[in-house]
């Protein structure tokens, strides 16, 4: 079986975590729709990587996906939050019991401001963890609780990432994914 992600990009993301996102996911056979919120395919990064989405997030609304994983970077992240079609997307990826995810500013910014984090356990990067209410922040690496998986910041990026191999594809997938990458 193919698993579907989708990583919603904006101006400002977080360089790192984005490509670590989608280079992993990719590892594991999943297929990766990067998909831009802004009116233009290419995007700087919130350390000056430029990135190229694959397309429209407006042209994949439509589409449904069993993961929406969204990389954080401050100014990213508040443009994340701001995108009224993104922001009903996660709602209904939540209502239907399907994975999403963020990490560093994501789950404070924008998971926060869709409603889907009300009673859940979850992290972000602690910094911005005084933006929360109605979830119960955990100050560990990464947190799982049900369909939704968070982390805290660039430095967990990669287990973030294998977390949710292993939650779409198995640990046996994880575990492979984690060997060729010497993890």
């Amino acid at each position: 079986m193919t698993f579907r992600a989708l990583i919603p990009l904006a101006e400002g993301i977080d360089d790192l975590q984005a490509v670590t996102l989608i280079d992993v996911l990719r590892r594991a056979q999943v297929e990766v729709v990067v998909a831009s919120i802004e009116g233009r395919r290419m995007l700087t990064c919130a350390r000056g990587t430029r990135v190229t989405a694959d397309g429209m997030l407006v042209d994949v609304l439509a589409q449904t996906f069993d993961l929406i994983a969204l990389p954080g970077g401050a100014v990213g992240a508040q443009h994340l939050a701001a995108h009224q079609p993104l922001q009903q997307l996660l709602k209904d990826q939540a209502a239907a019991g399907r994975l999403f995810a963020g990490i560093a500013e994501a789950p404070a910014l924008a998971l926060q401001a869709s409603g889907v984090l009300r009673q859940r356990r979850m992290t972000c990067l602690p910094s911005a963890s005084h933006q929360l209410s109605g979830c119960n922040f955990v100050d560990q690496a990464v947190v799982v609780d049900g369909n939704c998986v968070t982390a805290q910041g660039s430095g967990g990026a990669l287990t973030f990432a294998l977390t949710l191999v292993e939650h779409l594809c198995g640990k046996a997938t994880r575990a492979a994914v984690a060997g060729d990458l010497l993890v």
